[in-house]
């Protein structure tokens, strides 16, 4: 399945991007699209009553926090003030706006990672057939945040990690999760929590997670950068995660920062 019908989110923004959607329609009518995110596509043309009655209905596609112990082995210190991290778990959208409600982070970047840069963009990724996955790519400060507790905060509150190739309502290799590490240790700190999480039986079923090769990150459109604090009101993000970025103030609340830092402020300094 694709992730949902883009034109939506496109004449949301700027109106080239609405046309460059027509120019692709008859190429994607052959996709299958989620129901539910069509469902919700309609509920944002409907009054607010039907809005509250559509969110009930479809409440399900929220994924639940899970509290989860911290990883046992962590990055050692190397002074460094800047590392960078890459990690997919389902649509971008809430997973960028997770990390960039996190103190120490200095940029998050919605993207795409796993395939080549030929096909790195957001009509050919949805086909599912690209390698590619819906990835965010985390710039932060090791001295503020470590690479270890950034992982806790990916499997904990910002997508659910034994869901296969799918995050509550957009299912697809592009919806897989999976941490792409930049480094030997990156890699090393990961698998072993990976491992330790599984031990501990802390989910009530296997960790999906999958760590995979790093062979570069794509940023992805404009559109889809701050999408979540740029449309605080729409209805997928509402349902899917506004809860993420809530969880993340309530489980790890020395962490939370209520300012997110964002790409396109950042990008006009």
């Amino acid at each position: 399945m694709t992730k949902f019908d883009s034109q939506q989110r496109q004449q949301q923004q700027q109106p080239q991007q609405a046309l460059h959607h027509d120019a692709v329609t008859s190429r994607r009518k052959t996709s299958s699209i989620s129901h539910l995110r069509r469902a919700l596509i309609g509920t944002a043309a409907v009054a607010a009553g039907v809005f509250v009655w559509q969110s009930g209905a479809f409440a399900f596609g929220a994924e639940d926090a899970v509290v989860i112990a911290a990883p046992k082995l962590d990055e050692p210190s190397t002074g460094a003030r800047t590392e960078t991290a890459v990690f997919a778990g389902g649509c971008f959208w809430g997973v960028q706006g997770v990390f960039q409600h996190v103190k120490g982070v200095t940029k998050a970047e919605s993207g795409y990672a796993g395939g080549t840069a030929k096909t790195a963009d957001y009509e050919t990724v949805s086909t599912g057939s690209t390698g590619h996955a819906e990835s965010v790519q985390v710039t932060f400060d090791p001295q503020q945040v470590s690479y270890g507790k950034l992982l806790q905060i990916y499997f904990s509150v910002a997508h659910n990690p034994t869901e296969v190739n799918r995050q509550g309502p957009d299912s697809g290799t592009q919806y897989r999760s999976a941490v792409f590490p930049m480094t030997d240790a990156q890699r090393q700190v990961a698998t072993a929590y990976i491992a330790q999480l599984d031990a501990s039986h802390a989910y009530n079923k296997p960790i999906a997670t999958k760590v995979e090769k790093y062979t570069g990150f794509y940023a992805a459109e404009t559109y889809h950068q701050d999408f979540l604090t740029e449309h605080p009101t729409y209805p997928y993000i509402v349902i899917n995660d506004l809860p993420k970025v809530k969880d993340l103030k309530r489980i790890f609340p020395t962490q939370y920062r209520d300012s997110p830092v964002l790409v396109k402020t950042a990008s006009t300094k």
